[in-house]
């Protein structure tokens, strides 16, 4: 079974850079974007419905802003859209598909790099998501949590962690934050196979950061202990060139997991 997490950068730009075509080629079972900033009945999502995707969209009440979404062959038990919270859903930053066998969750994690008020929004959204993805934990078969972090969570993660000790994605609090999560019963699916990889899945616009490789890595599937014996591959696809980001994918061998 694979999963891929991607965030687009906005999904309309992202299609005219082939984004649907690569998607597709890749074949995953499941997709969970982030940022797409569109209302869903403001993208043809006719490339992925033809390819036997059902499509499940939640936007930000605000056009052109946030939003994240699901693509799945498999048709959900139950699709759970936010998390109860209305300073978060306003924002549309989480989706949750569940099925039989586990549930997979898309979820776009705040940036604090614009200030401190949205540093002070981000604190809080993270100090609310750990106990909520705790408890989905508890109760759910197994819990794929994908998507846009905005953190690095060791220094291996950054290209230059010294000049970016005190930047918003890699700040003291955030990085222990991101370990106390990983406490409440996750692993992070490509650090568990990859202990030692250097990749990147965000570059910055400026000054050709892409080319000179000096990335961050921020986007993640964590997914709970239940799943870890399923886990077979994780991969990141910085030949993915749609977005400021690239793809991160995630292969669980069905039927195999811990207890």
């Amino acid at each position: 079974m694979k999963l891929i997490t991607y965030n687009v950068n906005g999904i309309r730009a992202a299609e005219t850079k082939g984004l649907s075509s690569w998607l597709i080629a890749q074949n995953p079972d499941v997709i969970g974007l982030q940022e797409i900033k569109a209302f869903e009945n403001q993208f043809d999502w006719t490339p992925f419905l033809t390819a036997g995707y059902r499509v499940y969209a939640e936007s930000a009440l605000k056009p052109g802003y946030s939003g994240v979404a699901v693509l799945s062959r498999r048709e959900p038990n139950a699709v759970v859209r936010g998390c109860g919270q209305d300073w978060i859903d306003s924002e549309g930053r989480i989706l949750r598909l569940d099925y039989d066998d586990f549930s997979f969750m898309t979820v776009y994690m705040p940036s604090g790099s614009s200030g401190d008020e949205r540093q002070a929004y981000k604190m809080r959204f993270l100090e609310f998501f750990g106990p909520y993805a705790e408890s989905l934990s508890a109760v759910l078969p197994g819990l794929v949590i994908a998507g846009d972090y905005n953190i690095c969570h060791q220094a291996m993660d950054i290209h230059d962690p010294v000049s970016n000790a005190q930047s918003s994605g890699f700040l003291p609090e955030e990085r222990a934050w991101f370990g106390s999560f990983l406490e409440r019963g996750f692993c992070d699916s490509y650090r568990t196979l990859h202990p030692e990889t250097v990749g990147y899945s965000w570059w910055s616009y400026r000054q050709g950061a892409r080319a000179k490789n000096k990335g961050w890595r921020i986007d993640y599937q964590c997914i709970s202990l239940s799943l870890k014996d399923s886990l077979q591959e994780a991969v990141i696809h910085p030949d993915a060139v749609h977005s400021d980001h690239c793809p991160v994918s995630l292969v669980l061998f069905e039927g195999k997991s811990s207890s």
